[in-house]
């Protein structure tokens, strides 16, 4: 197994680039019966109201580029059910918009996700597998493999090579991650410059902003006028507030390594 996980390993990173690493695995998943690709990556699951945040990254094989306007700009991310399962699994699992099918997104699907249904109908994708990948502190991907027009006999394939998916995809997202730039890896809406992320750390750890001051070598109107900023483009009523919101989005961690 160990060999096994290491030579997928080494397939990937023989490419230096993430679309190149995401090429790789949509060939290796067309070996075992898939054609086409969806892979995203969530840095904070839910906003502060509970509702699931848009995907910081999007990227899409032998799929229709306007799956990006619908999942992104429409919101209908908020709404598939095959992320509302995957939020609340670690286990890959094969779904099905058949009303009549019997898998894991059908308690989810109704008038509200009727739109998403829709959308994957008139493009003939209404089956697929998706891997769920939770990270250690909270953030996830997922990597969904999709078969056109898919049938009961496309059911009984991808349950039979669903391990191996769930093994690649896992390996696949370690070093896909690794190649993560700011963007991605950033709440869309919430830009922080370096400065005020740095104020606002220091006064999460309980620092005055005269403090702070100090700490950085500038004056304190300069120190007010960072954490002031970055509590406008948190929309926080205070200091206090914008240091609750910018740790709940993960706006003051440094990057965390991720390793399989």
């Amino acid at each position: 197994m160990l060999d096994e996980i290491g030579t997928i390993r080494r397939q990937f990173t023989a490419h230096q680039t993430l679309d190149g690493r995401i090429d790789q695995i949509f060939e290796a998943m067309k070996g075992i019966g898939f054609e086409a690709l969806i892979y995203d990556y969530t840095p904070v699951p839910f906003d502060l109201n509970g509702e699931i945040l848009i995907p910081s990254l999007l990227k899409l094989r032998n799929i229709s580029d306007d799956m990006h306007e619908y999942w992104f700009d429409r919101g209908y991310f908020r709404i598939d059910p095959v992320q509302q399962v995957a939020l609340r699994t670690s286990t890959p699992f094969f779904w099905n918009y058949d009303a009549d099918a019997d898998t894991p997104i059908n308690r989810f699907i109704g008038e509200d996700t009727a739109p998403v249904a829709r959308y994957l109908s008139e493009r003939d994708m209404s089956t697929g597998v998706t891997v769920p990948v939770h990270m250690p502190r909270g953030d996830y991907a997922t990597v969904t493999g999709v078969r056109f027009g898919g049938n009961k006999d496309f059911e009984r394939d991808a349950l039979r090579y669903i391990a191996d998916f769930n093994l690649l995809a896992h390996i696949f997202h370690e070093t896909a991650y690794s190649l993560f730039d700011s963007e991605a890896l950033g709440i869309g809406k919430f830009r922080l410059t370096d400065r005020e992320r740095e104020c606002l750390r220091y006064s999460a750890e309980g620092y005055s902003a005269k403090e702070i001051s100090r700490i950085i070598d500038r004056s304190v109107p300069t120190v007010v006028m960072h954490l002031n900023a970055a509590a406008k483009k948190l929309g926080a009523k205070n200091r206090t507030q914008a240091v609750v919101r910018a740790t709940h989005y993960r706006l003051l961690e440094a990057r965390p390594s991720y390793n399989l």
